[in-house]
């Protein structure tokens, strides 16, 4: 009995690991709580690293985007840089009219002036000339003059200026500041001082009526401008010439008196045409080229902008 019953476990179990066997064949693996845990989190991992993979390629492209935006907008605004510097000397050769400038260049106008490129112009055309006067010399007959144009290089004539770039005041929209105004004030007359130094006969010559000599002189004075020749203006019967005549006219009256006229200085390109020019002529940056193209009667700098 204890044989049959010991068989009979036997067999009990052998049926029961039977049963067990076909089990693992039928579902094909068997998974522990450990095994399962460590499936799951290596998915998630998995799933985590394609999401941040996905998220860096889009901020690689957006990235890409907003370079490549950027270079096309600076592409575009060196362009319309270039071509509204380009029409402003167009339009000073030509006396255009303010309508006549394309709406486009009023932006590159005020920062023409605000960002400082104005002054750093001037400084570059002034020390052309110092350049070049420094390796000449004058006669000692006193013969040899310079004919300088004041009317923009001396910044307190107001009857030339541009009302946006000489108001007084800090907060009226003036878009050169006092101080910009001193420096090119100073750059003009570093100049001035240099050549005086080397022995040149300085003349100025300036648009404003003969009847206001007595209040240019002082202003010239008090601004440190001492030491010229003479200073032409303009007689009541000149006042309605066009610059350009006026300064060609007084040009040839200087030739006709045995005076050499060794270069102009003006930032006008109406004072550098005619007859009677110097040997070299240096033609200075001008703010007012550039803002009398927007119109005052438009607004204030602030409503332009």
């Amino acid at each position: 009995m204890e044989r049959g019953s010991s068989t009979q476990s036997l067999s009990s179990r052998g049926g029961s690991d039977m049963g067990s066997s076909r089990y693992l064949i039928e579902s094909g693996f068997y998974l522990t709580s450990l095994a399962a845990t460590i499936f799951v989190a290596a998915l998630i991992t998995v799933g985590v690293l394609f999401i941040t993979l996905l998220v860096a390629l889009t901020l690689m492209l957006q990235s890409c985007q907003s370079r490549n935006s950027g270079v096309v907008q600076l592409r575009e605004t060196r362009v319309e840089y270039d071509y509204c510097k380009s029409f402003t000397l167009h339009a000073e050769l030509n006396n255009l009219e303010v309508a006549e400038f394309p709406t486009i260049c009023k932006a590159h106008a005020i920062s023409y002036i605000k960002e400082g490129q104005y002054l750093r112009d001037l400084n570059f055309t002034i020390m052309i000339a110092e350049n070049y006067f420094s390796n000449l010399t004058p006669q000692d007959d006193g013969l040899d003059v310079i004919l300088i144009d004041i009317d923009d290089i001396f910044p307190s004539n107001p009857h030339r200026a541009h009302p946006l770039l000489f108001r007084s005041g800090q907060h009226d929209g003036s878009a050169l500041t006092e101080e910009a105004k001193y420096i090119a004030n100073m750059l003009s007359l570093r100049l001035q001082m240099k050549l005086r130094s080397s022995g040149w006969s300085l003349i100025f010559i300036t648009r404003k009526p003969e009847k206001q000599r007595n209040d240019t002189t002082r202003e010239l004075i008090s601004a440190g401008y001492v030491g010229w020749s003479s200073l032409i203006m303009s007689l009541d019967d000149e006042m309605q010439l066009d610059s350009w005549e006026f300064f060609s006219k007084r040009r040839t009256e200087l030739r006709s008196r045995g005076f050499r006229i060794t270069s102009i200085i003006s930032s006008r390109m109406d004072a550098l045409t005619g007859p009677c020019l110097g040997k070299r002529n240096f033609k200075l940056a001008n703010p007012n080229s550039i803002l009398y193209m927007l119109d005052p009667q438009n607004g204030t700098l602030e409503q332009i902008q």
